[in-house]
């Protein structure tokens, strides 16, 4: 089994790589799903979230407002730090689950938004950074996911810097280029990883 870590910050389309990597035949361990699975309504975490945070962070039908939540903690490091020492061990034991049920050839692909941030690079065989410019992150913020220029901007100082997530980086899969020529670094990407699965399970 070869472990891989893929990181990248907001809108730098980390989605579009790991949607590309299991067309390949990766084996996906998403920490943003899975985060959203341990805060579902009828979860302990969710109880956790509501205590820390006061039922204002309910949605009418029961569930977590993620975006209301997520306007109070991204603009208070302290708020966040509290959510994050809710969410993250919850997260860490369904990834656990997961990546023991893979069979021992596979690609186990990580997608972890906060990689950097958490200092986890040591968990992986292999980190991969999907990189775009703070520029081309703060449009597709804007302008696919609906953000005000003040939300993207807080939301993109909240994580850690470029720099600091390619000091981390095995591999860099550039994303500020065509959709056709993105493929072809994950196909190329893909090529060198799954040899290293095979060996690392002989």
């Amino acid at each position: 089994m070869l472990k891989v870590g893929l990181t990248g910050g907001i809108g730098a389309g980390k989605s579009e790589v790991s949607r590309l990597l299991v067309e390949h035949g990766a084996v996906l361990i998403d920490a943003d799903r899975i985060a959203r699975e341990v805060v579902a309504p009828g979860t302990a975490g969710l109880a956790a979230v509501v205590d820390a945070f006061g039922e204002g962070v309910l949605a009418e039908d029961g569930s977590l407002d993620r975006p209301r939540l997520g306007s109070i903690v991204f603009a208070d490091a302290e708020k966040l730090a509290v959510l994050n020492s809710i969410v993250h061990p919850l997260v860490g034991a369904r990834s656990r689950e997961l990546e023991e049920a893979a069979a021992e050839d596979s690609v186990v692909v990580h997608d972890v938004p906060l990689l950097a941030e958490n200092g986890l690079a040591p968990l992986y065989d292999l980190v991969i950074v999907v990189d775009a410019s703070p520029e081309t992150q703060l449009d597709r913020l804007v302008r696919l996911r609906g953000m005000t220029d003040e939300d993207a901007r807080a939301r993109m100082a909240a994580q850690a810097t470029r720099d600091e997530r390619l000091e981390i980086a095995d591999v860099v899969i550039d994303n500020d280029v065509p959709l056709e020529a993105l493929q072809r670094r994950v196909r190329d990407v893909w090529a060198d990883l799954v040899p290293r699965a095979r060996a690392a399970s002989e």
